[in-house]
């Protein structure tokens, strides 16, 4: 079937398809007006366009910013440019504003230029889950090789111990019980090791979130979360994430287990599960052509003492962890499942308040049935 546009609709493609770009894109003119922005500048600069239009473009970022200097040299040069990590922290932007620049020259408007801001928030969150994709694929080939010439060797030691236990007295006997325990605990370590050689398709479909979070917060509450209140807030109209169930049933004992841990005995403490939808994010799909969207937020907050910020950025890096006895691979295999469903895991801490946040992709089909009696549909409490 084919047609012909009007002339309205060839006037307003131009406008539609700025609009639909997730990068705030913004015109300058030769006297350093804003003569367009679209709907994500808008919104970056929290300014109307017909507000920007009004004022020159230095009226909205901090006094001697590098834009300024590029704009300039876009102009001179008659050149494209583009500035990465450019700074625009300021009280009207915000904080910790920081953007990759594209400044082009619009060669039939003379002195006009168009910027194109990329917020480093999304690009720096591809970054990291690419970091943890590679540092899962390094505990996978780590897993393999324990397996093998480790776990043969530990079961000789503990046979021997065995064989001990029944021909010494009572203060060796202890010694023998020690080694037994201590080589239980290493073959325990290495078993959790093993989920990371485990390279099979997931076996997925469409799931309902708050199923699974009432599911996670019924067994934290039965157990090692009994002292502490868990409330939640969810999106009643979210719709089904494509997941494997068990999968993010580990993921999310695994966070709540976390935040648990972080409140200890905190007598206000308290836990927080919400969800929400969230457009604007795509990423690559590990070893696909696929670009798919991750518009479904999951998150886990806690009012715990925060994660320190030099531990961050490598949170989900394989025996990172600030328990005393933890083996620093809960998280690592959060980011692995995660990663294989290809989603995104971050954290985002401070004194009182830490969030681990969940994106991930939105199923096209109904959701699955759930065999869960405590399963519920959305809901906001």
């Amino acid at each position: 079937m084919s047609g012909t546009m009007s002339d309205d609709t060839k006037a307003a493609l131009p406008m539609a398809v700025l609009n639909a770009i997730q990068n705030p894109v913004v015109l300058v003119n030769e006297r350093g007006l804003v003569t367009f922005a679209n709907w994500e500048a808008e919104a970056f600069f929290g300014a109307s366009a017909t507000h920007l239009a009004r004022h020159d473009i230095s009226t909205f970022i901090p006094f001697g910013s590098p834009l300024l200097t590029l704009i300039e040299q876009v102009r001179e040069r008659r050149a494209a440019v583009n500035e990465y990590r450019v700074d625009l922290s300021s009280p009207r932007l915000g904080a910790d504003k920081l953007v990759d620049l594209y400044v082009a020259p619009v060669l039939s408007e003379p002195g006009s230029v168009v910027i194109v801001f990329q917020e480093r928030s999304m690009a720096d969150k591809i970054d990291r889950q690419l970091t943890h994709r590679a540092a899962a694929r390094s505990v996978t080939g780590l897993a393999s090789m324990l397996a093998h010439e480790i776990k043969n060797p530990l079961s000789g030691i503990r046979g021997a111990a065995q064989l001990l236990e029944s021909s010494v007295n009572d203060e060796d006997r202890a010694l023998t019980r020690l080694i037994c325990d201590e080589t239980d605990r290493i073959v325990s370590l290495v078993d959790r090791m093993e989920v990371f050689s485990d390279e099979r398709p997931v076996d997925r479909h469409p799931v309902n979130i708050h199923s699974i979070l009432d599911h996670v917060k019924a067994v934290a509450g039965a157990g090692f979360a009994r002292r502490i209140r868990i409330t939640e807030n969810y999106d009643p109209s979210l719709p089904p994430v494509y997941a494997n169930r068990d999968q993010l049933v580990q993921v999310f004992l695994n966070l709540v287990k976390n935040a648990a841990e972080a409140i200890g005995d905190k007598p206000d403490g308290e836990i927080v599960l919400t969800t929400a939808y969230r457009p604007g994010i795509r990423l690559s799909v590990a070893g696909t052509q696929e670009k798919i969207s991750l518009p479904l937020e999951f998150c886990v907050h806690d009012n715990g003492p925060g994660v320190p910020a030099d531990l961050v950025p490598h949170l989900f890096d394989p025996f990172i962890t600030t328990k005393t006895n933890g083996s620093g691979l809960g998280l690592a295999l959060v980011a692995k499942i995660i990663g294989g469903h290809g989603g995104i895991v971050e954290c985002d801490s401070q004194t009182s308040r830490t969030i681990f946040r969940v994106l991930m992709p939105a199923s096209k089909g109904p959701t699955a049935e759930d065999p869960d009696p405590i399963a519920v549909k959305g809901k906001t409490r």
